[in-house]
């Protein structure tokens, strides 16, 4: 065998050395950036939902929302942006359904009151005409 055809000792390991250096190098560049614009919707989802009083109607869906928010921030302090970007989103969806559930409980709400109040005026109106009589 000749000496071009012999690989030399050590040069295996330099190669799978340099291979290393070049997927780790590739690894740190490709990085996404901050899921910034989904940390906001997030956090606009939580103030909407908190001002149609949603810790009162859908308490456990708003607490779900802002622990989902938390770890989506703490997520990004790591660098695991993936990560953060689905926990955002889920904060976001849990934030809407607490927005949406505290809608249907005041629609709901109302719904009863109104409910009553036409129980209420049929037995007055039963009662009038009951007097006529």
């Amino acid at each position: 065998m000749t000496s071009l055809s012999r690989p030399r000792p050590g040069s295996c390991l330099r190669a799978a050395t340099g291979l290393a250096g070049v997927l780790l190098l590739s690894a740190c560049a490709s990085t996404p950036p901050a899921p910034t614009a989904q940390l906001q919707a997030a956090q606009q989802a939580i103030t909407s939902a908190e001002r149609a009083d949603a810790s009162r109607h859908a308490a456990g869906e708003l607490s779900a929302a802002r622990a989902k928010l938390a770890s989506a921030k703490t997520a990004v302090q790591a660098e695991q942006m993936v990560a953060a970007e689905r926990l955002a989103g889920e904060s976001r969806v849990e934030a809407e359904l607490a927005a949406a559930r505290t809608t249907f409980v005041k629609a709901r709400i109302v719904n009863d009151e109104m409910q009553s109040s036409t129980g209420t005026l049929i037995d007055e109106m039963q009662r009038k005409s009951g007097d006529a009589k």
